[in-house]
This record gives C-alpha cells, structure tokens and sequence, in this order.
C-alpha cells in the first residue's frame, strides 16, 4: 500500500466512526424504547386479568377460568405487539 491508498483508508475510517457516533441512540432514547417495549407487552396482560376477573365474578361460584384464560390471550397479544413494533423498528 502506498501512502496515497492508506490516506484515503483512514479517511473512510474517520468517517464511518463519525457517522456511527453521531447515529448512536441516546439514553433517553433508548428509554423511550424500552418504555415503549414494556408498556405494549404489559398493557394487553392488565386489560386480560380486569376483564376476565370482571366475567368471574358475573358468574356463579367461586371461578378463575376467564381470568387465566384472559392473562394467557394477553400475554400473546403482548408477544406479538413486541415482535411487531421491533420489527417495524428495526
């Protein structure tokens, strides 16, 4: 390598770290995000465990089907916002 070809290779190098440095999420950033993640996933397992503890005391006796079955549906449906959101994200 000359002098001329190791000049122009540092040079890019440079660069790529500069754009990379300047392209680097901040905390709050990744704050937001995390928050984001958390809020998709345990929002849907909250609403599930509400209503399904709403249906069972609506029924007669002593009941918890609706409720786990209502906390399983909403852990699901958290999973998939998760994937869906990082996948649109990343």
């Amino acid at each position: 390598m000359n002098n001329e070809q190791l000049r122009k290779s540092i040079e890019r190098q440079v660069k790529r770290i500069q754009r990379a440095e300047k392209e680097r999420p901040t905390i709050l950033a990744q704050s937001v995000f995390m928050g984001s993640l958390a809020l998709l996933f345990v929002l849907p397992v909250i609403v599930g465990a509400y209503l399904g503890n709403w249906l069972d005391d609506k029924a007669q006796g002593y009941s918890v089907h609706w409720t786990i079955g209502l906390i399983v549906l909403g852990l699901v449906i958290g999973m998939v916002n998760v994937y869906l959101y990082i996948r649109e994200r990343g």
